[in-house]
């Protein structure tokens, strides 16, 4: 657990996995509404996360997991993120987010009227975050 005051708990939560546990000083998501940077002692909160990458500041260190919309939860210096996908920079497929890319540049390009537009939209904004994750934070 955090030490009271000093640092915040960050949990990143997938249906799969537990993707982040660990003490850090800072953390910067974006909500629906806008960024929210979150310090040790902020007042309780809870938020809709669009399709971004989490940052979080640790010993100095400025880190990054993607995150695939959610929800975030600010409390007792805890914050937990519960999203259906996230992961580590060096943990992305990239061939597979490319993949995924241009699945659904195609679809959205097919202007058919059986494709569920906002899914399509959706899924190409979580390949382009999972690949500029991938290209800026990744293994060098």
């Amino acid at each position: 657990m955090a030490e009271a005051g000093k640092t915040l708990h960050l949990e990143v939560i997938t249906p799969d996995a537990a993707v982040l546990h660990e003490d850090v000083d800072f953390v910067l998501v974006r909500a629906l509404d806008g960024d929210l940077g979150i310090m040790p002692n902020h007042a309780p909160l809870i938020a809709s996360l669009s399709i971004w990458p989490l940052c979080y500041d640790k010993g100095g260190k400025r880190q990054y997991v993607t995150v695939a919309s959610g929800f975030l939860e600010v409390h007792d210096n805890t914050v937990t993120v519960i999203t259906p996908a996230s992961e580590k920079p060096e943990d992305i497929d990239v061939d597979r987010a490319k993949s995924a890319e241009k699945r659904a540049e195609d679809r959205l390009a097919a202007h058919a009227a059986d494709i569920d537009t906002a899914r399509a939209e959706a899924a190409l904004q979580r390949a382009l975050r999972r690949l500029d994750v991938a290209e800026k934070y990744g293994k060098k």
